[in-house]
């Protein structure tokens, strides 16, 4: 059985979910503090691949990174570097899908944060920055791990908008997703079969972690 869809898989995941953590926060952090009609229309404007089918954002993506598209076509003569039908192509469409996840659990999280907190630090001499780091970060942890743990879960399934810009090539932009789907149409069952049990196990995974994390929230909510 060959293991780099899963390979693959993980270092897409990984990849893609470390940027939506930072760029989650951020923008999470930056709209929680707007007005509540500018926050609404951000939001929708962030939250959109959450509802849209992966293929249309697929497409969405196409239009922008392919090589005879503005961006694509620009990186390709810049730099010799192609953004569609490699593996690293599957780490832009993750981001795109990814990414409402963890911008709405964070942007939750520093919702539900008491400022007073920051004001207090800021009255005892500390900055906004400080404040924020040592203070609002520590106090919403839970709700931005689980959101990131869920990005990472979304980032690991995705299927639609993948196939669509990094297309399936075994052992050079396989993933899990594209694997099964791939060894079904070639009626190859059993080894898809293989494929999609080690992705029911890694999201089980995911999902103990989720509860962990919850029941840790609780726990400590319960004591204060």
């Amino acid at each position: 059985m060959d293991w780099y869809p899963l390979i693959n898989s993980l270092r897409i995941a990984a990849v893609a979910t470390v940027v939506v953590y930072f760029a989650g926060i951020g923008a999470a952090q930056l709209i929680a503090r707007l007005p509540r009609t500018v926050k609404a229309l951000l939001d929708v404007v962030l939250t959109l691949p959450l509802v849209l089918p992966p293929t249309v954002v697929g497409y969405l993506l196409l239009l922008v990174l392919g090589p005879r598209r503005p961006v694509g076509a620009w990186v390709l003569e810049t730099f010799g570097i192609k953004l569609t039908m490699t593996w690293y192509s599957a780490i832009f469409a993750c981001i795109i899908v990814a990414f409402p996840l963890m911008y709405r659990t964070a942007r939750g999280a520093f919702e539900a944060y008491d400022d007073t907190l920051t004001d207090a630090a800021q009255t005892l001499g500390k900055s906004r920055a400080w404040a924020f780091w040592h203070v609002q970060m520590p106090s919403c942890a839970q709700g931005i791990l689980a959101g990131a743990v869920l990005a990472f879960a979304r980032a690991l399934g995705e299927y639609g908008a993948t196939a669509m810009i990094a297309g399936y090539t075994p052992g050079q932009t396989a993933t899990v997703s594209t694997t099964v789907y791939q060894l079904w149409r070639t009626g190859d069952d059993m080894l898809a079969l293989k494929w999609v049990l080690v992705n029911m196990a890694i999201s089980a995974v995911v999902l103990l972690a989720m509860n962990w994390l919850e029941g840790r929230a609780r726990t400590q909510g319960g004591t204060k």
